[in-house]
């Protein structure tokens, strides 16, 4: 969490800035006006495509195919970045008068990417010139086919660079490492978009054409929300706000996305999902043909005919999602998951991944097995890098590709058993033992009074909102619960924080008391999305909880390294003096877990905070769960972690156990005194 610095927020305050605003501001370290211009600026100059390395032969020899009169295919990924790229560049060159078709592998016949089947049939049908977006830097075998069979390729991609490039006419990626573009981070669309500038000449009026299709793409594969990219999405929501594109505006009527309030939020929840929908079920023609079309009938049926599919989506990927955890191992969650069926569905398993790494706070990999292989999707977690990995363990896989946070792979089921032992040892060297691995970036926290509806719209001066310039995240600490009501058929919470003489109302999606551990009366801190709530008319300030913590009187933190140290014999003299409780501690403990209901199911610094609130004594996670194993080995309870909680369950007539026979009590003895 940032503290804002008072001098920093006046001095922007002077400038224009909301009070509200600056202290978001200052707290993530952008403390002069001139910081914050260049933070929020969404009309910085576009940088000339021609730094791009091999700009020049793409746009040469895409110049030549169209004055040969050459047959072009534009070939692309069945993702929203994918599709908005592959429309973009295929409606550009078709304004040009070019001969072009375009092409999107099928996700569950073809796979990702370049690959024999489509080139062979592309050659068939006389295209002489294929042009990639959002794919094809890792297509070094499939250079060489289409040299083979006579056909020029031009690489345009985003996705991170292997050591060897493929041998094609153009290879255009921000992410060569003998590049100097200045943004490193655009979409699959933005790249394309870059290409059709340096083909047209005129970037801006190539942007001011097709800004809409930049923004969808740019927002929904997550890029970072800076630089260049703040103008694709800030000139994109203007344009999707008045689209000319009939396919567009049906979607956003049929998905009840209304274009006076679109936003970056709207695209990733609303919008992208039923764009993705196309390529995810097999039918990826419905998203091409509804960028393409002029005719608003047709669009009409396109976009219902993908919020449909997209319901179908939703129903398969429940029934993969609910298999997927059965099969978990019972316990401790592995540092990496790795699962694999052959009934799953190819284009749905990465959003179960997706779901399962963010439930399950580890990297997830789901394999779709066929025969003897099997197709892989992955999700990182916690800044665990996917591409790294995998190619670090390329021995073990057929091929790869991807990015940092999402990945696939192709491997032979009878390698899976060592990719998972392998990843899983990757991903344990990665986390940190005295890193929480589960951690919201908070802003700073405010005091209720500020929190008005002016003050929350004032927050629009961030617009717009993404990656690397995330919603803001504010805090209120010592809130009471009020009120608590089970909403959306008990899939949600509603509550009523009180802090003074202020009430708030909150909502806090997916959860309950249970799984939230809060009752009518508890004191909390609370993590959440500012935002003004309208219904019937009436616009009020609301929380949305992003989490919620047990408010403490006394120190306590999340510090286990002295307590993973202790499991690895590692721990020094000091550390164990430092660790090891003392009697009243354990008294402490002892006496709040006899009190709470049995079993105990909480989250370990859950736990943690609530003792401390209920004692007023401070005490950290470490000594915590050094309290539990020496209970543990007396027989005075038994507890276990499922999924990010602990499980707790006091022993029957144990009460005068020896404490000091505990293993646990001895090693720190042991290791105090070496």
């Amino acid at each position: 969490m940032g503290e804002p610095s008072s001098g920093a927020v006046n001095k922007l305050v002077g400038c224009g800035y909301a009070p509200l605003t600056a202290m978001v501001l200052s707290a993530r370290g952008i403390n002069d006006p001139a910081q914050a211009k260049e933070y929020l600026s969404c009309a910085s100059p576009l940088p000339d495509p021609f730094l791009m390395t091999d700009m020049d032969l793409a746009a040469g020899r895409v110049g030549l195919a169209m004055t040969r009169g050459e047959k072009i295919a534009v070939f692309g990924d069945y993702d929203v970045d994918g599709i908005t790229a592959t429309c973009l560049l295929t409606s550009f060159l078709r304004s040009c008068g070019a001969n072009v078709i375009s092409y999107i592998p099928g996700r569950l016949e073809e796979g990702y990417g370049l690959n024999p089947i489509a080139i062979d049939q592309l050659s068939r049908e006389g295209v002489r010139l294929i042009i990639t977006v959002d794919c094809g830097i890792t297509a070094v075998e499939e250079a060489r086919l289409c040299r083979q069979l006579g056909i020029d390729l031009v690489i345009t991609d985003h996705h991170e660079c292997k050591d060897v490039l493929p041998e094609a006419v153009a290879v255009v990626d921000p992410h060569r490492p003998d590049g100097g573009y200045p943004h490193k981070n655009l979409s699959g669309v933005g790249v394309a978009f870059k290409l059709a500038a340096a083909l047209s000449g005129d970037q801006e009026s190539v942007l001011e054409e097709y800004a809409d299709m930049v923004c969808l793409g740019t927002v929904a594969d997550v890029m970072p929300m800076q630089g260049e990219n703040r103008v694709f999405v800030a000139k994109g929501l203007e344009s999707l706000r008045h689209t000319r594109r009939p396919g567009i505006a049906a979607l956003m009527q049929e998905s009840g996305c209304a274009p006076e309030t679109v936003s970056t939020s709207a695209i990733g929840f609303m919008l992208a999902p039923r764009i993705n929908a196309a390529g995810r079920m097999g039918q990826i023609d419905l998203a091409v043909n509804l960028f393409l079309t002029d005719d608003p009938d047709q669009a009409s049926l396109l976009a219902k005919a993908l919020c449909e599919l997209n319901r179908q989506r939703q129903s398969v990927e429940s029934g993969i999602y609910e298999q997927a955890v059965s099969m978990l191992p019972q316990g401790r969650t592995p540092e990496a998951i790795v699962l694999a069926d052959e009934t799953w569905h190819q284009g749905v398993v990465g959003i179960v991944a997706s779901r399962i790494a963010e439930e399950f706070c580890c990297p997830t990999f789901l394999i779709c097995l066929d025969g003897e292989h099997g197709k892989a999707s992955s999700r990182s977690f916690g800044g665990f890098n996917l591409f790294s990995s995998l190619t670090a363990l390329s021995d073990l896989l057929e091929s790869y590709g991807g990015h940092e946070l999402a990945a696939g792979f192709t491997i032979s089921r009878s390698q899976i058993p060592a990719f998972r032992k392998s990843i899983c040892e990757l991903a344990a060297t990665y986390y940190s033992d005295d890193t929480p691995r589960t951690c919201i970036d908070i802003d700073c926290a405010i005091e209720p009074e500020l929190l008005t509806i002016r003050g929350i719209e004032s927050l629009n001066q961030l617009e717009p909102t993404g990656n690397g310039c995330p919603k803001p995240v504010l805090m209120m600490k010592k809130l009471i619960v009020d009120r608590i009501q089970m909403v959306g058929g008990g899939k949600h919470m509603r509550l009523r924080l009180r802090g003074g003489r202020t009430t708030v109302n909150a909502i806090y999606f997916s959860a309950n008391p249970e799984t939230a551990s809060i009752q009518q009366g508890d004191v909390v801190d609370v993590a959440f999305h500012p935002q003004v709530n309208e219904f019937r008319g009436e616009r009020n300030v609301q929380m949305n909880i992003l989490d919620i913590r047990p408010s403490c009187s006394a120190p306590c933190s999340g510090e286990v390294a002295a307590y993973h140290a202790l499991r690895r014999d590692s721990l020094t003299a000091e550390d164990a003096a430092a660790l090891l409780p003392d009697r009243s501690t354990l008294a402490m403990v002892w006496r709040y877990l006899a009190a709470a209901p049995s079993p105990i199911w909480e989250s370990p610094m859950c736990l943690c905070r609530k003792i401390v609130r209920w004692s007023g004594v401070p005490l950290n996670l470490g000594q915590l769960m050094t309290c539990l194993d020496i209970f543990s080995d007396v027989g005075l309870l038994q507890y276990g972690r499922q999924h990010k909680y602990v499980t707790i369950t006091l022993t029957a007539g144990n009460e005068k156990a020896d404490l000091s026979a505990s293993a646990t009590m001895q090693k720190l003895l042991r290791m105090k005194e070496s």
